[in-house]
């Protein structure tokens, strides 16, 4: 059975779901099955809301002050799941909540879900890729026609409702490519993390 909750470095993660709406060249579920102490990533089926609701519950947070919703999938293709997941994690266990998210929930979703977000949301990561839509198309490979321009949409709304919101790139992009985020950073004036890449991460 995939897990649930699992541990990476100094955080701990939520996988609520294996489905996802973008084909990331560089996606490391590709590469293998598990990430930290998690031993397998893939759900068989897609936990349940109470499946992650126990997971939380059940979880021994001592040490730890955030709870991040990352895993074998994007946590807005679960939004539900995500909320209630999310405010359990708050109310009871005194959890700071980052949503880390390839951008595309309100075109999954049908609507704006930022308002929704804000309400349980304290920090949003968002995966830049590529400075441009052509680059972004190719290397992201979003089901949505207008990805790009989605992801965009959505992180300036998470800037203006959350705030904290940052966007973030893999080391492994040209200078060049790396140079034109940086710029598209400063004028949107959304923050950017350059991650290193790596496939046992």
């Amino acid at each position: 059975m995939a897990e649930i909750i699992y541990t990476y470095k100094d955080s701990v993660y939520a996988n609520i779901t294996n489905k996802c709406n973008c084909r990331c060249t560089f996606c490391i579920r590709f590469v293998k099955n598990g990430v930290g102490n998690a031993e397998t990533l893939w759900h068989q089926e897609n936990p349940t809301k109470e499946e992650v609701l126990d997971a939380i519950k059940n979880f021994d947070f001592s040490g730890y002050k955030e709870l991040v919703f990352c895993g074998y999938g994007e946590p807005t293709c679960q939004l539900d799941i995500l909320i209630d997941a999310a405010k359990y994690a708050k109310k009871e266990k005194g959890l700071k909540i980052r949503l880390n998210t390839n951008g595309q929930g309100s075109a999954e979703n049908g609507r704006d879900i930022v308002p929704e977000l804000a309400k349980v949301i304290d920090s949003v990561s968002v995966s830049l890729n590529a400075p441009s839509k052509k680059e972004y198309e190719e290397v992201t490979r979003p089901l949505f026609k207008d990805g790009f321009e989605n992801m965009i949409s959505f992180t300036k709304r998470c800037r203006e409702t959350i705030g904290d919101v940052r966007w973030s790139i893999v080391d492994v992009l040209p200078e060049e490519e790396k140079d034109r985020c940086i710029a598209l950073s400063k004028e949107h004036d959304i923050p950017l993390r350059i991650r290193k890449y790596s496939s046992n991460s």
